[in-house]
């Protein structure tokens, strides 16, 4: 079990991939290999169009659905846009924030992040809100300034007690989608550092409970040695979430790190 007894959480994002027809087969592949998963918290966040196909299956299971953005007014003439409303309605209880696609494509800001993570937690809804450094900042030594930034910009005006509803996921930008994954030591560094962050913003027991995923070229190879990290809470996986084989081995690897 990790310190503190955070229940370790692993979120497929599916990204602009499967049809209908595709994520049902997935999901219909992916749940009967994890029927016995009793420890580990497990969600998918398939793409909008696939929301209630996927709800409607996952049904009688412990698997959990999340979506992929939201937008932060509650209704209006915002064409192309997802309320909170209709995630929940589409029977989402999660729903990412912040993911550095959406920074480095559609323009979102810390600002906009700390928009949608308000509008998120006032609909009931549980955000897993993204932060992480690009390759050059890395190598500019600035992963902890752009992380700070990142954090202190999201959780600006979260009470206490919203903030505690809230998970986030540590996502090196150069290591998603590139087959290149942050060591085991990288991620627990930036981990720790982010729980210190967390503790001075809030409070130790705060800090000290809140799940911090690592996202970045996470596959099952690699899964038990990053997250069996005192600070690395699960894992927001990508392309091998896309596979029930692969995706099924990483949910195994943490129900026996949470067994541990």
């Amino acid at each position: 079990m990790n310190q503190f007894s955070r229940r370790i959480f692993v979120a497929g994002n599916w990204k602009m991939l499967t049809t209908p027809a595709e994520a049902a087969a997935l999901v219909k592949a992916l749940k009967v290999k994890v029927v016995n998963i009793h420890q580990t918290e497990m969600a998918v966040c398939p793409p909008f169009t696939n929301l209630s196909i996927v709800a409607e299956l996952l049904k009688g299971t412990a698997i959990k659905l999340g979506a992929q953005n939201l937008f932060w007014e509650e209704e209006g003439a915002y064409t192309g846009e997802i309320s909170a409303k209709m995630l929940l309605g589409a029977g989402c209880e999660y729903v990412i924030i912040g993911h550095s696609e959406r920074r480095q494509y559609f323009g979102e800001t810390d600002a906009t992040v700390n928009r949608r993570l308000k509008r998120a937690l006032a609909a009931g809804l549980l955000p897993i809100v993204c932060v992480g450094e690009t390759l050059a900042q890395r190598q500019a030594g600035e992963t902890e300034k752009v992380v700070e930034t990142q954090v202190r910009g999201a959780f600006a005006e979260i009470s206490p007690a919203d903030f505690a509803k809230v998970v986030i996921a540590y996502e090196p930008v150069w290591a998603i989608g590139t087959g290149v994954n942050a060591t085991p030591e990288q991620a627990q560094e930036v981990h720790a550092f982010i729980r210190r962050l967390l503790e001075n913003l809030y409070n130790r027991e705060l800090s000290a409970g809140c799940r911090i995923q690592y996202g970045g070229s996470v596959k099952p190879a690699n899964a038990a040695e990053l997250m069996r990290q005192p600070d690395v809470d699960g894992a927001l996986v990508g392309g091998a979430s896309l596979q029930a084989e692969s995706f099924a081995a990483i949910i195994k690897t943490a129900e026996d790190l949470d067994k541990g």
